[in-house]
């Protein structure tokens, strides 16, 4: 029997083949966008200290990754020609003469030791665990003599109750809690176990705000050098604060520190701040977008160590670009020409260099756009910018702010990489792990503080004990002098 394809039935044909077509692209589209989002969670797992800016503490106890500067070619350990350092003999508080144990119930033992010769020394330097009660009595004099009055005596200035704390263990104290990175109760119990002294939680609260008030002129001091600096470092990082998202600002330099906590992370609590807007020098920062808010004035130089984990992430997922470890070898090639010219005691490298680096930049960012596609929108994209994605955005980056990247090798005061504001921020993240979040906003910034002190002091010569016992008992602006 013949079989009749009319017109009707090749249109319902048609529309069925158009309506499977569609969704056979967009099935396709999604597919493609879900393939993306699965390599950028894999990429997101990779993840670690070397290859994005996650702190090391978040690399737990997998194999440390390996160094951004790549292998050095050298053994563990101290090198060749290294100066070594050891305990070196001291003054002895006591001496003990050890003679041979046959003597020791001789008869004649005296007449040996008065002929006996020390052959060799040695010692043990130990610690002497102890507390000092010191009474200070007021006397009355009555019917002077000479002018027949009554007086009392005065007690010396601080002492000001019938029991209380002296100035070395309130320092110990503060420098435990803070220094030290001993929460309040932790510092309770080694003091009462090695001291047999029980300071209540409230009493080490106190001790801690009562220092960080008598610091108030020194962080002003810190704040108006920074200010006046011609290199500073910047960096902020997250903080608990009563079970908050609290944000520490930090800016620094070689010599000093200064730390304060604000409850946003952009621009309007550096504003709230104050001293990074009045600042005219060069800063050093990981480029975040905030930082180019600044009024002007100031001259950016971008952390090249943040670039090179980024770059390591890049070469890690996508191992078919190129660019990344052509951009990395440039960066560390840079660097070591950078630090063999200042050997010489130069403070910029030579022109012919500076040129070479640029072509090479620019050759680099040439081949990364080659490599680099535009990501494609996925399906229902509404019109607009088209997105660039994490790679495309880096490149971007790099290509926009060329001459705050190469900036260390125009000028050495500049360094290579954030790690001076990194560090400094560090001790913060320690105290939050070991003793858990602040309970208020005031107590958080009473530690930052003390850090900002304790930190400027050891930079400029002071080790941070001696510093917070000045600041506890004696003028906190000695370390300026």
């Amino acid at each position: 029997m013949p079989f009749n394809i009319t017109q009707e039935f090749v249109q319902q044909l048609l529309e069925q083949i158009a309506q499977l077509t569609k969704q056979v692209s967009e099935l396709t589209a999604e597919i493609s966008e879900l393939q993306q989002t699965i390599k950028e969670l894999e990429e997101k797992k990779n993840r670690n200290s070397k290859n994005s800016s996650k702190p090391p503490s978040s690399d737990g106890y997998a194999k440390k990754p390996a160094s951004l500067h790549g292998r050095s070619g050298r053994k563990q350990g101290g090198q060749e020609g290294h100066e070594g350092a050891n305990l070196a003999q001291r003054r002895p508080d006591r001496i003990v003469g050890c003679m041979p144990s046959k003597c020791a119930k001789c008869p004649r033992r005296d007449e040996c030791m008065a002929k006996a010769k020390v052959t060799e020394s040695r010692q043990v330097i130990d610690a002497v665990v102890t507390t000092e009660v010191v009474q200070y009595d007021r006397y009355r004099v009555t019917d002077c003599p000479l002018h027949g009055w009554s007086r009392d005596g005065r007690f010396p200035e601080g002492v000001n109750g019938p029991v209380q704390y002296g100035a070395s263990l309130q320092a110990l104290v503060v420098a435990l809690n803070t220094v030290g990175a001993v929460s309040i109760a932790r510092t309770h119990e080694i003091l009462a176990n090695v001291f047999d002294v029980p300071l209540s939680a409230a009493t080490i609260k106190s001790m801690v705000s009562r220092c960080a008030g008598r610091l108030c002129d020194a962080i002003s001091e810190i704040g108006r050098r920074l200010m006046d600096s011609s290199v500073d470092n910047a960096d902020e990082t997250g903080i608990r604060v009563d079970g908050k998202l609290k944000w520490a600002h930090v800016l620094c330099n070689g010599r000093y520190t200064l730390i304060r906590v604000h409850a946003k992370r952009g621009w309007e609590a550096m504003e709230d701040i104050g001293c990074l807007p009045r600042f005219h020098g060069t800063l050093v920062h990981d480029c975040w977008a905030p930082y180019w808010k600044h009024p002007g004035g100031i001259t950016h130089a971008i952390c090249c160590a943040h670039l090179l984990r980024e770059l390591t992430g890049i070469e890690e997922g996508h191992p078919d670009y190129t660019w990344p470890t052509k951009f990395k070898s440039l960066l560390l090639e840079m660097k070591k020409a950078r630090d063999r010219r200042a050997e010489s005691g130069d403070m910029e490298l030579s022109r012919y260099y500076q040129r070479k680096f640029s072509r090479m930049y620019d050759g680099a960012i040439e081949t990364a756009y080659e490599e680099t596609p535009v990501p494609e929108p996925g399906p229902g994209k509404k019109k607009g910018r088209k997105k660039r994605g994490k790679v495309l955005a880096l490149v971007d980056r790099l290509k926009e702010h060329k001459a705050a990247v190469c900036l260390f090798i125009k000028d050495f005061a500049v360094p290579f990489d954030n790690n001076q504001a990194e560090r400094d921020l560090r001790m913060t993240k320690a105290k939050t792990k070991i003793s858990g979040c602040f309970r208020t906003l005031d107590g958080a910034q009473e530690y930052l503080d003390i850090m900002s002190y304790a930190s400027t002091a050891r930079k400029l010569g002071y080790n941070a004990y001696m510093a917070i016992q000045n600041a506890v008992s004696g003028d906190p602006m000695f370390i300026f002098s």
